[in-house]
């Protein structure tokens, strides 16, 4: 096996051209509540998984759960959105995440971490790394996902984050299920960000 990337809470191998994840041990953590943690992160995500293979949802494919720490996923081939945003046509590949994000959320699905380094482009815009996902149906947890995603955009590609961003909005307002529900609580969602960055200085 080969070690391709490392996060805070998984390690991610190449084996025999698929990906296995691996939720490594926290010795910081009691043992007991460590596995339990792990065991139970790990069941989401591949519930997870399935359920976006269920609605055909470009997303690596679940190949094999351990239940435990381990799962091996489909290794989706092409270029991460964050290394090619600025070089392509942005405001359609935004408009795609837009619609994309809308059937996730259309479906209950939070992401937990939306930024173009969890997108791929290949034949479409595939979404990754579903380790902080979760299902709900609040309109809060939504409006946090797409305030994560504008958080990101702005860090990553501040030269073009606000358009980016608003072709994304423009394009999940059409595609999302109570959507102005949402982008209103998103308003709320930044309005507290900004209170608490001037509280901060």
């Amino acid at each position: 096996m080969k070690l391709i990337a490392q996060g805070a809470e998984a390690k991610l191998f190449l084996e025999e051209g698929n990906i296995l994840k691996n939720r490594f041990k926290k010795t910081y953590r009691i043992k007991e509540i460590d596995e339990k943690l792990r065991s139970f992160r790990t069941r989401r995500e591949a519930k997870i998984l399935q359920k976006l293979h269920a609605i055909a949802f470009p997303a690596p494919k679940l190949i094999k759960n351990d239940e435990k720490e381990n799962l091996v996923i489909e290794n989706i081939g092409g270029k991460l959105i964050k290394n090619i945003l600025e070089k392509n046509n942005y405001k359609k590949l935004c408009n795609e995440i837009g619609g994309k994000i809308a059937v996730l959320h259309n479906n209950s699905i939070i992401h937990g971490d939306l930024t173009t380094s969890n997108m791929i482009l290949s034949k479409e815009v595939y979404f990754i790394d579903f380790g902080l996902s979760f299902f709900s149906e609040k309109a809060e947890d939504k409006a946090v996902d797409l305030h994560l995603l504008k958080e990101g955009l702005e860090s990553k590609h501040y030269r073009i984050w606000e358009k980016c961003f608003k072709y994304t909005l423009e394009s999940y307002r059409k595609e999302a299920k109570n959507s102005n529900e949402t982008l209103k609580r998103l308003e709320a969602v930044e309005k507290r960000g900004r209170y608490r960055a001037r509280k901060g200085r």
